[in-house]
């Protein structure tokens, strides 16, 4: 399985999730834009390619483009990105905007990919079980602070420090391993919520998109994000 470094390094025959603390131990300096492994096309009937080029192609290297010149402007160049997220209060708005654009975006392009699967591991079903009651009843929620977030921005699934399955959302390019947001974890999925993320396809139908949304998790990397989650605390 193709999968990246969440420094934002594309890295080939690297599991994703074994490289989840690679992201914030990464320097800025040594960032390279991610490598999308998949076709634009991919992800049709749900995602067309259009949206998907223009997504990857234009905002999400905007984004990167944004963050590395910031990066020399505001001395964290040999900050690692975690550090940067760490302190995001002390730094302007664009600076966690584009840094949470760039991280926020490879997470996304990699829990959804063609071929749809859709084996949890016994210990993230044991989890949404325990903590949901159901699957259902957990999507369920994911949908609703998706639909209820105003404007642009994400819907999430973390995990706590305690270990439990927590859904939220955060405003524009935040996340949950920024000291801005409020609701805070290690994220597992992240479902963009911005109108270029479907409003080629859906207008302005997000209810649509984010529920077709879910034909394309591939559990197999989610379940592996929350192993690697749980392991390290």
């Amino acid at each position: 399985m193709k999968s990246i470094v969440l420094s934002l390094i594309f890295v080939a025959a690297t599991v994703f999730t074994q490289a989840q603390n690679s992201l914030l131990s990464q320097k800025v300096s040594e960032l390279k834009f991610y490598q999308l492994p998949y076709e634009y096309s991919a992800l049709e009937p749900v995602i067309d390619a259009l949206t998907v080029e223009i997504h990857y192609s234009r905002h999400h290297k905007a984004y990167f483009n944004n963050f590395m010149k910031l990066a020399a402007e505001m001395n964290y160049l040999e900050m690692t990105v975690g550090e940067v997220f760490s302190k995001a209060s002390s730094y302007p708005a664009g600076v966690r905007n584009n840094g949470g654009g760039c991280y926020n975006h490879i997470l996304y392009c990699e829990i959804i990919k063609p071929g749809n699967r859709k084996d949890i591991s016994p210990a993230l079903s044991n989890a949404i079980t325990r903590d949901f009651g159901t699957i259902d009843n957990m999507i369920a929620q994911i949908n609703d602070v998706a639909l209820k977030r105003f404007g642009s921005g994400w819907a999430w699934l973390v995990v706590e420090g305690n270990g439990k399955l927590r859904v939220g959302s955060t405003s524009n390019q935040d996340n949950p391993l920024m000291d801005v947001s409020d609701f805070k974890g290690i994220p597992l999925i992240g479902i963009d919520i911005w109108e270029h993320a479907y409003y080629l396809k859906y207008q302005n139908k997000r209810g649509e998109y984010v529920k077709s949304f879910w034909s394309l998790i591939n559990w197999e990397v989610v379940s592996a994000l929350y192993d690697e989650a749980i392991r390290k605390q």
